[in-house]
């Protein structure tokens, strides 16, 4: 069965997650415009830096800090993040984001929703909409 639009990026957001070097949650997200991809970025630490599946290790979950919290803690850039800056600003008016995401100790995805730094960051891209899957079921998100 051929998917539909939202899950061909879905899918392809799935893909982008697998490069994340995060050992607690893996996201992907790609910016679509006009049909188009036009970015695409991965959770993980910023270029030169040292990544957590490198060396084994991630400081929030040593502290044992659950998800959306302590983010300072985190050397990770976020795959929405990662996204915007691959498209740059230009390209992303008008567009919409697709995010997955997985957690690896739970082993099953999670849904996509952006923290509050990444809402603000997709606001001043002015990014349309984010698009995610919760339970296998498409969600979106107009901004």
């Amino acid at each position: 069965m051929r998917p539909n639009k939202d899950e061909y990026y879905i899918n392809i957001a799935k893909a982008v997650s697998k490069r994340s070097t995060c050992v607690r949650r893996q996201f992907g997200a790609v910016i679509v415009n006009n049909d188009e991809i036009v970015g695409t970025g991965y959770n993980g630490a910023p270029r030169g830096a040292l990544n957590c599946c490198d060396v084994n290790m991630c400081k929030r979950q040593e502290l044992n800090i659950p998800p959306g919290e302590r983010y300072e803690l985190c050397e990770s850039v976020h795959a929405e993040q990662n996204a915007i800056i691959s498209a740059g600003r230009s390209k992303c008016k008008d567009s919409k984001i697709y995010i997955y995401g997985w957690d690896v100790a739970l082993e099953k995805p999670i849904q996509g929703n952006p923290c509050m730094m990444c809402n603000r960051i997709i606001k001043n891209a002015n990014i349309d909409s984010i698009v995610t899957e919760d339970d296998g079921k498409i969600c979106r998100k107009r901004i």
